[in-house]
């Protein structure tokens, strides 16, 4: 059996400020299918603005953002710049690369893990 990681943990740079003042920062974001593709396409915003396709698109990829498990377009429209450019960014990294960490080793003590690749911008 194949084991193929669909699901990425991320952390925004700024986060999504609810309409109670909470900050959401952590997430998960899945791999996008052609199902997703398709529901973008039909989406009559994401029709008439080309750039509202994306915020649709992440809408449907990210399973959570902190303590929220709905994520509406409407919601993502509450984001940051920086941290729609990062979504986007991760989106594109983990879809068209397929990896969004790198395991690496501890050169003192020899110990593995994964780190999560910077994204450009980040600091």
């Amino acid at each position: 059996m194949i084991n193929i990681q669909t699901e990425f943990n991320f952390t925004l740079p700024r986060g999504l400020l609810d309409v109670d003042g909470n900050l959401h920062r952590q997430g998960v974001m899945r791999l996008a299918t052609a199902k997703d593709e398709i529901i973008v396409q039909k989406n009559r915003a994401a029709q008439e603005n080309t750039a509202y396709a994306a915020i649709a698109m992440l809408s449907q990829v990210i399973i959570c953002l902190g303590d929220l498990t709905i994520i509406t377009p409407d919601l993502l429209e509450n984001l940051f710049s920086r941290d729609l450019a990062y979504l986007r960014e991760f989106y594109n990294r983990i879809n068209q690369q397929g990896d969004a960490e790198i395991p690496v080793q501890c050169p003192q003590c020899q110990t593995n893990f994964h780190v999560e690749l910077a994204l450009s911008g980040e600091s």
